[in-house]
């Protein structure tokens, strides 16, 4: 069936007056007649009961109002959602991001991203960096923010969020109730360090600023992510260098200390595929770099 004859035909029924439906369709009466002439004849079925005083619908005319009506409605439903997705006003963006992550500030950038784009739906998971590389390749999301950088011919990295590392100590430790924590004086302690693989990783880094103070730790223990060595940490395997942001959220049988020493700090990156244009994408990509901004104007 014509969609532009079913329209002519829903503006005649409504109006019961093909004066004023040609009026409404901005067309002359007689190519209106035509048209729904010839509908009746695509259908074989006569829609109007005509008279020189009255136009009126048929049963088969009625059934057609109604189902044309549906159908038109849903045709512009669908283009409604469809140019509100191509313009990144609704639709589907899918994050990840490592878990230290969530306790910075990208819970703030979520929220700022919504409130800009409500009806984008955000679908967000917490991978490791190994995670992330692999699922952006495979375009099974759209932006990840990794801790550290993740490098690949087909993936483009921009800075997010720069910070300090921070102590975590056992609550009961003696190292708690100091006010000063050399970190070159720490050499004989357990450090929990994390992700246990893959590596390279956050606890490779860790390792070199111990070596640029000039030790290597007596002994490493390995979790698999922060949480497991926070918990580690509460339960006093020993201490962990972790990112300030970590702090925010206090935990039970952990305190956290500046120390003094080599602090170069790190860094949240955001990461997407080089050949993803999609207009939310690049939204979000925009509001992030704004957002950057102005957290490093503010000082956080």
């Amino acid at each position: 069936m014509d969609f532009r004859r079913l329209t002519y035909f829903v503006a005649v029924a409504e109006e019961l007056h093909f004066g004023r439906a040609a009026n409404r369709l901005g067309i002359a009466q007689p190519p209106l007649s035509r048209q729904i002439a010839q509908l009746e004849s695509d259908l074989g079925v006569q829609l109007f009961d005509r008279s020189r005083s009255q136009v009126r619908l048929t049963q088969a005319g009625e059934t057609l109002l109604l189902r044309g009506g549906d159908i038109l409605a849903q045709v512009e439903r669908a283009e409604r959602e469809v140019r509100c997705i191509g313009e990144g006003a609704a639709g589907r963006l899918r994050i990840a991001f490592v878990g230290t992550a969530s306790y910075g500030v990208l819970p703030e950038l979520i929220r700022e991203f919504r409130g800009r784009y409500p009806d984008v739906e955000l679908a967000l998971s917490a991978m490791n960096n190994a995670e992330l590389k692999t699922a952006l390749i495979a375009r099974h999301i759209d932006v990840a923010f990794a801790r550290p950088a993740i490098f690949d011919d087909e993936i483009r990295v921009f800075p997010f969020h720069e910070e300090p590392l921070t102590l975590a100590v056992p609550e009961n430790s003696e190292l708690a109730a100091q006010d000063r924590l050399p970190l070159a004086e720490l050499k004989r302690e357990t450090f929990v360090l994390y992700p246990r693989r893959p590596r390279p990783s956050f606890a490779d880094h860790i390792l070199e600023i111990c070596k640029k103070e000039g030790f290597i730790p007596a002994k490493e223990v390995l979790a698999q992510d922060f949480q497991t060595a926070i918990s580690l940490v509460s339960v006093g395997v020993g201490i962990s260098l972790v990112p300030r942001s970590v702090s925010l959220s206090p935990r039970h049988g952990v305190v956290y200390r500046a120390y003094e020493g080599y602090n170069p700090g790190t860094t949240v990156s955001l990461a997407l595929r080089q050949d993803n244009q999609g207009v939310h994408t690049q939204n979000f990509v925009t509001v992030a770099k704004s957002f950057a901004r102005k957290i490093q104007k503010e000082g956080r």
